[in-house]
């Protein structure tokens, strides 16, 4: 393998963190599946009479994604509890896959969380991710599922990317370490989706949202993403009376938020697209500060105490912003602004809390 078709592909400033394999003459290495699997027709778009497979459906994003189908009027969805299939053992997932023989499935399933825990548990994040993408792909892939929608994020991008970040500047320069397990993890996921659609013809392709919000999110007092944290954070010092509320860092890196359902939307209509990109970005292009977040939950919440910042804790990455100018080629935009859609969060929020359903 020459360095040259590195450094085309982009891998070139990024060999230091792979690890280097060597086989013997003797070795052996298949990695071809067999049985193969029946021949891909020409591409597919997505039909109200398709079998849809959403995993994940008990998740922030797999349940927006049931939903929005339902309203699209898909009269077959597949769901799985995680009782019912573990998506990070091989077998099972296979088993399931060459029953049911889904004609689309969606890989919403993952492990997610914020900077804590992402730096608390990166192996658990590495590895939970990287088998959920290996065995839903290559099970797909054995099954002759016609068409697959892989779910990453824009924490795929590296630390001191261009800003707002195209699709092309992927592993160009070194990740953001705080959540660099989970980012491999879904670089995997991705290029498998891109190595088995050049070299089989699957119509395999990946979407890689902005952070999310919205309802069924996690609202775990540590492990959560920001939103969620700073919702809950909020509603706890106004029904305790706290006269502050610390937020994590100086406030001032940027970030883009998407609400969920925008992301389902666009997960719907990258799946009526014939012949989509190997993997697109999905964003709102409304970018804020964590401080300027912050104020807005706060005036959401309706808490009238004090902000305070832990500049003790990490910022993460400094700004993150996607370039979302292909997915708008193919007639794609957000439509819920950050306001409406946080006052809507909340709202889920407290009938979660009300009926004892929160997720954390």
């Amino acid at each position: 393998m020459t360095g040259e078709w590195w450094q085309e592909n982009g891998f070139c400033n990024y060999l230091s963190i792979l690890p280097v394999f060597h086989f013997s003459n003797a070795t052996k290495v298949s990695l071809l599946p067999h049985p193969f699997p029946p021949p891909y027709s020409p591409p597919m778009t997505l039909q109200p009479s398709h079998s849809v497979f959403v995993t994940g459906h008990r998740g922030m994003v797999g349940s927006a994604l049931v939903r929005a189908l339902e309203k699209r009027g898909q009269r077959q969805i597949i769901t799985a509890s995680r009782s019912e299939v573990d998506l990070t053992r091989q077998q099972p997932v296979e088993d399931f896959i060459s029953t049911k023989k889904p004609d689309v499935v969606i890989v919403a399933a993952a492990k997610v969380g914020g900077i804590h825990a992402n730096s608390a548990y990166p192996a658990e994040f590495m590895y939970e991710n990287l088998m959920i993408a290996a065995n839903l792909i290559h099970a797909a892939h054995r099954a002759g599922v016609k068409r697959l929608l892989f779910l990453g994020s824009s924490c795929i991008y590296p630390r001191e990317a261009p800003q707002p970040m195209p699709e092309d500047c992927l592993l160009t320069s070194p990740l953001e370490k705080t959540n660099e397990a989970y980012a491999l993890a879904k670089i995997a996921g991705l290029k498998l989706c891109q190595h088995y659609r050049s070299q089989y013809g699957a119509l395999f392709h990946s979407a890689m949202p902005t952070n999310l919000y919205g309802p069924g999110d996690n609202y775990h007092p540590e492990n959560s993403h920001v939103i969620p944290g700073l919702i809950r954070r909020f509603h706890e010092a106004k029904a305790s009376g706290a006269s502050d509320v610390t937020i994590w860092g100086t406030g001032t890196p940027k970030r883009e938020f998407l609400h969920v359902d925008d992301l389902a939307s666009a997960c719907l209509h990258l799946l009526a697209v014939e012949n989509p990109p190997d993997w697109v970005n999905v964003g709102s292009s409304q970018e804020v500060t964590i401080g300027e977040l912050a104020a807005l939950i706060q005036e959401v919440v309706g808490f009238r105490g004090a902000l305070r910042f832990d500049t003790t804790k990490p910022d993460g990455t400094p700004r993150k912003l996607l370039d979302v100018s292909l997915l708008g080629s193919f007639g794609w935009k957000a439509r819920t602004p950050l306001r409406t859609g946080l006052d809507a969060a909340y709202a889920d929020f407290k009938k979660a809390i009300e009926a004892a359903v929160v997720r954390d």
